[in-house]
């Protein structure tokens, strides 16, 4: 109560100061560093965007014709009301490998559109392999926003030029296949320019050359001096990868750096899929989710990130720096809140250490409010309090960009130091199978994943494909569009409904339906 006082007084007095002093300036807000739209690709007009808006009706979007890469189908929808804006938002572009004169990361760059750019399908077609000269990568990607569209939006614009940036350093490498990543750039490897029969004796001869030199025997003049370890060798594959993860955190940095100069409100997860040389990189960070489907199997693609899945790593590091937590929270979990009657009471808990559970006594520290606190999201009949798998009780993922700003409610505590900005990367060989017109990839938000299993959408993707013309490029478009409708469902007196008269999303949704046979078609580069 005297806290509410003090807070009062305090307003009233900061308010006559300010009044009285002229010198006294309010600061305008930052201007947007850009403003709220929808993805590039779907073309809206701003009346559209306006009217795509509406939490009511929530019209699902969709491609107005085919200009996706590899005739990728993609739908979304607004949520029901849970924020004024649709906070998702998508990417998609074919990228071309070449040296950019300006920074992606400064302030005052701005992205031009690509010539090779979602060309559209005739055009890809019409492309010899053999005569592109430049490597090239396709990416897709979802974001998705909370406390606001604006790290969202800014993500979508930047994230494939850090990845391209990151791409450009190991270009060379990658442009030819069999060249064995040097450990230092610059370096040459001299076994791979060797004939393969000479390869083995190369290799004796340098254990012998080091055997002289560990005896102090003298070694030919102008030798470099022998290597008393063994080098891990490195695939080019996990170059890609570094570059990806390392992108990642570069764009973090930027909207920390941006931040300063523009209002970029909230963070965002990130979802994202680059295809490069035959093989699809799948890099996720949050609860947006990634499928393949192929010839009726399902592979997961990806995994989600909550404050439940990476529990230790939240437990270890509030274990290290128990400053995060302020005087407020615990980092130990218990299976429900402790009351002051438990104290000295033995009850079951688990740390950092732990995957099972144990009993500890209760101490006063106990009664702090536990770091992680709730069992995650729930199927969608079951009824979620607020503050359910939670971290800090505040938020529900622990992996995204930006949030650089968000605290616990009320105090001073920080979230940031909790949410990691590295993806888990996965890997996947398109030219190791042979694809079919159904074998396909799916990326959403949790909008759809909230209310939809991945054998339901598996199920309603196949099953919608398998009535289409296998030749009509609008399939995807089409079977994206079913997906979304499935998940929002229909609007009925008790809210939105889906089969089974299940409670509908009320997230917002996207989703892109990838056909994986293009990637077939697309060979890898020459150097």
């Amino acid at each position: 109560m005297m806290t509410r006082v003090r807070s009062a007084v305090s307003s009233i007095i900061g308010g006559i100061m300010a009044s009285g002093s002229s010198a006294q300036e309010i600061r305008p807000d930052p201007p947007l560093r850009f403003p709220y739209s929808r993805p590039d690709f779907l073309a809206l007009s701003p009346d559209e965007v306006e009217c795509s808006a509406d939490h009511i009706s929530r019209p699902i979007l969709i491609l107005k014709e085919m200009k996706l890469p590899w005739a990728a189908g993609y739908a979304e929808v607004i949520n029901a009301g849970k924020s004024p804006l649709n906070e998702d938002q998508a990417c998609c572009e074919v990228v071309e490998l070449r040296r950019r004169p300006a920074d992606p990361s400064s302030p005052s760059y701005t992205p031009t559109r690509r010539r090779s750019s979602l060309p559209s399908a005739d055009l890809l077609e019409s492309i010899d392999s053999s005569e592109v000269k430049e490597l090239n990568f396709h990416y897709w990607a979802l974001f998705d926003g909370h406390g606001g569209s604006g790290a969202a939006v800014f993500t979508a614009k930047f994230l494939h030029l850090h990845i391209e940036e990151q791409l450009q350093e190991v270009l060379e490498i990658l442009q030819n296949p069999s060249l064995q990543p040097p450990t230092c750039l610059g370096e040459e490897n001299p076994v791979h320019h060797l004939h393969p029969s000479a390869r083995c004796s190369q290799r004796g001869l340098s254990r012998a050359a080091s055997l002289r030199g560990a005896a102090g025997a003298p070694g030919p003049p102008n030798t470099v001096a022998p290597r008393f370890f063994m080098e891990k060798k490195i695939k080019q594959e996990s170059l890609v990868v570094g570059a990806i993860e390392n992108a990642f955190k570069e764009m973090d940095a930027h909207i920390a750096r941006e931040r300063m100069l523009y209002s970029i409100s909230g963070g965002c997860t990130a979802l994202v899929v680059v295809y490069l040389l035959g093989k699809l990189y799948v890099a996720n960070a949050g609860d947006s989710r990634a499928l393949i489907i192929r010839g009726g199997e399902i592979i997961p693609m990806s995994s989600s990130f909550t404050p439940e899945s990476e529990r230790q790593r939240l437990q270890f590091l509030a274990h290290l720096q128990p400053s995060l937590l302020g005087n407020d929270f615990t980092h130990l979990e218990f299976p429900r809140r402790v009351t002051k009657k438990e104290v000295g009471k033995r009850m079951l808990h688990r740390d950092f250490t732990m995957n099972g559970w144990a009993y500890k006594t209760v101490q006063e520290e106990d009664l702090k409010f536990p770091l992680i606190f709730g069992e995650g999201k729930k199927p969608s009949h079951v009824v979620v309090f607020c503050g359910s798998g939670s971290c800090l009780a505040t938020i529900g993922i622990t992996r995204g960009l930006g949030d650089h700003d968000l605290k616990v409610h009320d105090s001073d505590i920080a979230i940031k130091p909790f949410l990691s900005c590295s993806p888990e990367v996965k890997i996947y060989n398109v030219f190791e199978y042979e694809h079919g017109a159904n074998d396909v990839m799916i990326l959403a938000t949790d909008g759809l994943w909230d209310v939809l299993s991945n054998q339901e959408v598996a199920e309603a993707v196949s099953g919608f494909l398998g009535n289409c013309d296998p030749d009509d490029q609008h399939r995807y478009t089409m079977a994206a569009q079913d997906l979304v409708m499935k998940a929002r469902g229909v609007l009925r007196d008790q809210g939105w409904r889906i089969a089974g008269d299940r409670l509908g999303s009320g997230d917002d949704i996207s989703v892109f339906i990838i056909p994986l046979m293009h990637g077939n078609s697309q060979q890898p580069q020459p150097s």
